[in-house]
């Protein structure tokens, strides 16, 4: 039986990019985008990103604005805002004029006053407003997250009106997708919104009024965990947000919030690990190289410090090489138990479960599970080093300061965490490095100290 060709391979890779380089040194708009828009988009932009810097603002040029707009729309944000700030203004603002306004707000929030200024003179005078309003707000709150664009309606308007407005104009449609129709009165307020069931069922002369509920509102400055909260107890596809006047000026959608914790977490994440920012391989390795040093610079010295502690304890080590096998294993092991601290107070700062006032609660919530864990690896790390080497005493010493330590990194796990916090420190970039240098040291100075202590039994 004949085996399907591979339709993905290296070999189509490279043909692919050889097309696009192709049409790119011909000036073949046409050519690149159809070679680019039968593509996934994340395809597409994966190909646009392996090209350099300039050969990429070449492709965004030649394309149509709308499928530019879509490859911006697909990248990361520190990407997005590169790649619109290297091309002219007016080719930059027909791209920008196709995306919603939130996105628009966080664009031209990123880029320079100069390059800003010059996009919003191209823009329609309305849009260029919008943008500016929008991109004054905090980036995780309701003012930062929604888009300007609201299905809205006058109180006086008719279900009929509505549906005829729909079907006339899809365009207008498509920039409200996942919003029921609300309903404002002559102050610009929400006053209620519509089911597009209710819509569909009613009578086309019945006034929206009568058909309308209360709707539920979100200031622009609510945060983005109390929308999460409002999101998980109903099932709505979007807020109304209002001004502190009450006046509709914009809707966030549950997307919108989902989009935005996920990359909160992804970010934290990344920070715990060391990576600052939103760093990928097509930016500048300048850029990349700096980010990264800064932190490995940093984790050094922290490392010349735990080892400064080994070096004192030389000739425990020296009579005793066993202990050298559990090292490792004593820091390692703490080390994980103080990580879950760490994720569970990051998880619940996030959620406004805790605030740095309730360091005490935390500790001594954690200090009961740490003891309790501690005792329990203690026990078993002790059997294993008894058992290997025949000398209960060893075991003795490998348990208890396993014991200690990770009841010491969970301590350290939860309420570090809260200190950032409290001294305006970002608690997801500093926790683990501080985590990792008080386990490694306190976890050498209690078995070599124990070691010393008890150097007789050992021997």
């Amino acid at each position: 039986m004949t085996q399907p060709e591979e339709t993905n391979g290296p070999d189509v890779e490279i043909d692919e990019m050889g097309r696009l380089e192709q049409a790119l040194e011909a000036g073949d708009a046409v050519a690149l985008e159809a070679l680019l828009d039968p593509l996934p988009l994340s395809e597409a932009l994966r190909l646009l990103l392996n090209l350099t810097a300039e050969e990429r603002d070449s492709v965004l040029s030649m394309i149509s604005a709308d499928f530019a707009a879509a490859l911006v729309e697909e990248a990361p944000h520190a990407v997005a805002t590169e790649l619109v700030e290297r091309l002219d203004a007016v080719k930059a603002a027909e791209i920008i004029d196709e995306l919603d306004s939130d996105l628009q707000a966080d664009l031209i929030g990123d880029l320079d006053e100069e390059d800003a200024e010059a996009i919003l003179a191209e823009l329609d005078e309305e849009d260029a407003a919008d943008v500016r309003r929008l991109a004054e707000y905090e980036d995780e709150t309701a003012g930062g997250l929604m888009v300007a664009e609201a299905f809205s309606f006058p109180e006086n308007s008719t279900v009929g009106a509505v549906l005829r407005g729909l079907a006339s104009d899809e365009t207008d449609f498509e920039r409200y997708r996942g919003q029921h129709p609300y309903i404002v009165d002559t102050e610009g307020r929400p006053i209620g919104v519509v089911s597009l069931r209710a819509l569909l069922t009613a009578k086309r002369s019945e006034k929206l009024t009568s058909i309308m509920v209360p709707p539920i509102t979100v200031s622009v400055n609510t945060p983005l965990d109390e929308m999460q909260d409002i999101f998980d107890l109903y099932p709505f596809l979007g807020l109304p947000v209002v001004e502190s006047d009450g006046k509709l000026v914009g809707v966030v959608s549950r997307a919108a919030i989902d989009a935005a914790l996920l990359e909160r977490s992804e970010s934290e994440n990344l920070k715990r690990q060391g990576v600052v920012g939103d760093e990928l391989r097509s930016m500048p390795v300048a850029i990349r190289t700096r980010r990264r040093l800064a932190w490995l610079s940093a984790n050094i010295i922290l490392n010349i410090i735990a080892a400064s502690v080994i070096s004192a304890y030389e000739e425990t080590l020296a009579a005793v090489i066993a202990i050298a096998v559990f090292l490792p294993m004593v820091s390692d092991m703490s080390g994980c138990s103080g990580n879950q601290a760490v994720g569970v107070t990051m998880r619940e700062l996030s959620l406004g479960l805790v605030r740095p006032a309730d360091a005490m609660r935390v500790w001594l919530k954690e200090a009961s599970v740490g003891a309790i864990n501690g005792i329990a690896l203690g026990i078993l790390i002790g059997i294993v080093a008894w058992v290997w080497k025949g000398n209960p005493w060893l075991g003795v010493v490998i348990g208890t300061a396993l014991a200690l330590n990770t009841l010491i990194a969970v301590s350290i796990g939860g309420v570090v965490p809260l200190a950032l916090k409290r001294f305006g420190q970002d608690p997801a970039a500093a926790s683990g490095p501080l985590l990792t240098t008080i386990t490694d040291m306190a976890g050498f100075f209690l078995v070599l100290s124990l070691a010393s202590l008890m150097m007789p039994m050992l021997l």
